[in-house]
């Protein structure tokens, strides 16, 4: 238990506090006004959705005219026809819900701390007396292979690491897919994105969330709004409990996700590569007071220690580089220290022109 001494103050795992059937939250976790959710009619039939597209050809110019127009306008889009077997994409997600449901004492042998956040953990950031979501998670690294510990992977239930694995495999082959189809859209070699990334040295993480059910979910969100760090994400959802919203101008559109299908978004790392030709769009996570919530967030980033800068092909005297070269690990070391914060973290980096 002393990885918990790591954090700033004690743990507490959000999961027993929904499991204890309080009726008010810890202050704790209540946003600002500003912050908390609109839930009313948030699931409406006639709401907004990001686009769906079938990835199945994406040799094709017409998908690859939606995956540019997707990247451009929404930063988002729900891939369907993948390639990734339904069946495994279901045992994985139901095997992490298995695992949130063993005793406390199993999981804690999981428990992480701020230095590398692999495990099972219930905060980001590190910032005594930060407001807090209504989350817990267990993060896991996948690649570079030399740094894989399966032995950080819950043993309980049987069948996880093996899932995991295949998981992963499946997961890294279409993301290799689509880093070609981004690459092209942007008028860049096809293996462009992928060599900037590391070839086959590339960083895999995965975060698996679980959103415990919240007595009052108009006053906390179970993830705050961010933008992602690192490359792109391959998120599976909980099909049967909406919670993902993403901001469009003003407005938060709530995702309804699709049988079967990815919800795939651009993470900060492609947008400086893209010199913004492509946007990470602030996203955030909203909490049910009836049904929990699982989802898997794949992350497909940079090596770590490579420099990323904008493309020298997508920068001209009209559109000068908007951010200046830095490694994945430094980027990321602002999201370690302060959590989710909108935007601020890519915003800050441009740079001054003048």
């Amino acid at each position: 238990m002393n990885c918990l001494q790591n954090w700033p103050e004690p743990i507490v795992r959000v999961q027993s506090l929904s499991d204890s059937g309080m009726s008010v939250i810890p202050e704790r976790y209540v946003k600002k006004a500003s912050e908390r959710p609109q839930l009313v009619a948030s699931l409406n039939d006639d709401v907004l959705n990001i686009p769906v597209i079938d990835v199945s050809r994406l040799d094709n110019p017409n998908t690859l005219s939606l995956i540019s127009g997707a990247c451009r306008e929404w930063g988002f889009f729900q891939a369907v026809n993948h390639g990734v077997s339904p069946e495994l994409m279901k045992a994985t997600r139901e095997v992490w819900r298995e695992f949130f449901h063993l005793p406390m004492e199993v999981k804690q042998e999981y428990a992480n701390s701020p230095s590398t956040y692999e495990g099972y953990g219930s905060r980001l950031g590190v910032q005594k007396g930060a407001i807090l979501d209504w989350s817990d998670y267990f993060f896991l690294v996948y690649l570079p292979q030399a740094i894989r510990d399966q032995n950080k992977w819950p043993s309980l239930p049987s069948s996880c690491r093996e899932l995991v694995a295949e998981y992963g495999e499946s997961v890294v082959k279409l993301c290799g897919k689509l880093m070609k189809a981004l690459s092209v859209n942007l008028g860049l070699k096809d293996d462009y994105l992928q060599n900037a990334f590391g070839g086959e040295n590339v960083g895999a993480c995965l975060r698996v969330n679980f959103y415990p059910k919240c007595p009052q979910p108009d006053l906390t969100l179970g993830l705050s709004s961010h933008s992602d760090p690192g490359g792109m994400t391959m998120l599976l959802p909980d099909e049967n409990v909406p919670g993902l919203q993403v901001r469009r101008g003003d407005t938060w559109i709530t995702v309804k996700p699709v049988p079967n299908a990815f919800i795939v978004n651009i993470g900060d790392q492609i947008q400086v590569l893209s010199n913004a030709n492509y946007k990470s769009v602030e996203h955030r996570v909203i909490t049910n007071s009836n049904q929990e919530r699982v989802s898997l967030a794949f992350f497909y980033n940079p090596k770590s220690d490579l420099l990323i800068e904008p493309a020298k092909e997508l920068v001209t005297e009209d559109q000068p580089a908007l951010y200046p070269p830095m490694t994945f690990d430094e980027y990321r070391i602002y999201i370690r220290t302060k959590g989710p914060c909108g935007k601020k973290q890519v915003e800050s980096l441009i740079k001054s022109n003048s």
